[in-house]
């Protein structure tokens, strides 16, 4: 599992894939989450503008992270 630390109370969805480098614009997210599994806290996602905050655990195409 990776760790990402973020230094806001909290980021949505669209933004974090953009930080941990998946897409390289907020406006790629839409596509990107109908085409892709990604769940938040064990449940499927698909709006870019979920809030994430710390202690909420990602999984977007098998690999696992835990925002701090």
């Amino acid at each position: 599992m990776k760790k990402i630390k973020i230094n806001t109370e909290y980021i949505t969805l669209g933004q974090f894939l953009k930080y941990i480098g998946i897409l390289r614009s907020g406006a790629e997210a839409k596509v990107y989450l109908l085409s892709h599994s990604v769940t938040v806290n064990t449940v499927k996602e698909d709006r870019r503008g979920k809030k994430i905050y710390p202690g909420m655990q990602l999984e977007i195409d098998n690999t696992s992270y835990l925002v701090e």
